[in-house]
């Protein structure tokens, strides 16, 4: 009996044992975790005056991180300004400029209506009345030349004015892309510049990838794709090493459609297949797991 209670124990005491080594579990396929790695590039030449970034941080979206040195461009913008200020001041105001023009009409017409009222009354000369139309119209005349010149001249400062505020916005363009940020929330995996060092347009800056969710790339058989579908949820097992490995959920979220030959580095179900498809499984990172770590799956039918 006491022989009996004892292997009873050692039963009991080894199902409470978690199994991290999973050695009896099969695998359908299996490949490597990887994310979208972004190399973050400078925009602009010049001396880094400011470079705030380590190797392992998170950064959100959008974050700043320092600047390249932007002084010349400052003045230059400082410059266009100022050029512009000028133009923008030699434009006329058209209803100053005709004023004068527009009352010595409006005095004629005082003139005309009471010349109309004399000749009513026979007591006006007719040809004073032809005279002062004369002048009117010849007034009229200058009022529409003046207004005309005024316009042009005014259409001219515009366009001069549009031209230097163009230039204005290809500095600010230029200006901004000095600024160093974050395109994506993620961690920075490698660091290539530092503070101080001279930079050049499409220099590589920093490296940094979105691994909350991370991606298990594997390799299936054309006899396994029945077994799978986008959507799908399945097993995913990460190979820690000594035997350690860990199970998490993952989901298919993308299936080639064109096969291709099985790479090297990838060991399928059936070692005799010459060509495969590749999948990506999304595995929600509980900050375990590592780019380019070995991972295994089984579909779970």
């Amino acid at each position: 009996m006491k022989n009996s209670a004892l292997i009873l124990a050692v039963l009991l005491a080894s199902a409470l044992i978690p199994s991290c080594g999973n050695k009896g579990t099969e695998y359908d396929i299996s490949g490597n975790f990887e994310a979208t790695e972004i190399i973050v590039s400078s925009e602009a030449n010049g001396k880094i005056l400011e470079f705030n970034i380590e190797e392992g941080v998170v950064l959100d979206a959008g974050q700043y991180l320092g600047y390249v040195d932007s002084i010349q461009l400052q003045l230059q913008k400082q410059r266009l300004l100022a050029s512009n200020g000028a133009v923008i001041s030699r434009r006329a105001d058209v209803t100053k400029q005709i004023a004068v023009t527009r009352q010595q009409i409006a005095n004629l017409q005082i003139e005309k209506q009471r010349a109309n009222n004399l000749i009513s009354a026979n007591a006006g000369n007719k040809k004073l009345l032809d005279d002062i139309n004369a002048q009117i119209s010849t007034l009229e005349r200058q009022l529409d030349a003046q207004k005309s010149n005024l316009e042009k001249g005014n259409n001219s400062v515009d366009k001069e004015s549009a031209a230097l505020e163009i230039q204005v916005a290809q500095l600010q363009d230029q200006l901004d892309k000095c600024k160093i940020t974050t395109p994506i929330k993620g961690t920075v995996l490698a660091k290539y510049a530092e503070k101080g060092e001279i930079t050049a347009m499409g220099k590589p800056l920093f490296k940094i990838a979105n691994i909350d969710n991370i991606i298990l790339r594997a390799y299936m058989t054309s006899g396994q794709l029945s077994k799978l579908k986008i959507g799908q949820i399945v097993k995913v097992y990460a190979d820690f090493g000594d035997d350690a490995q860990k199970e998490y959920e993952g989901k298919i979220s993308w299936i080639s459609d064109k096969a291709e030959f099985t790479p090297k580095t990838i060991q399928t179900k059936d070692e005799r297949a010459n060509l495969v498809y590749a999948t990506k499984i999304l595995v929600k990172n509980d900050g375990f797991l590592k780019i380019g770590m070995y991972g295994q799956v089984n579909f779970g039918n």
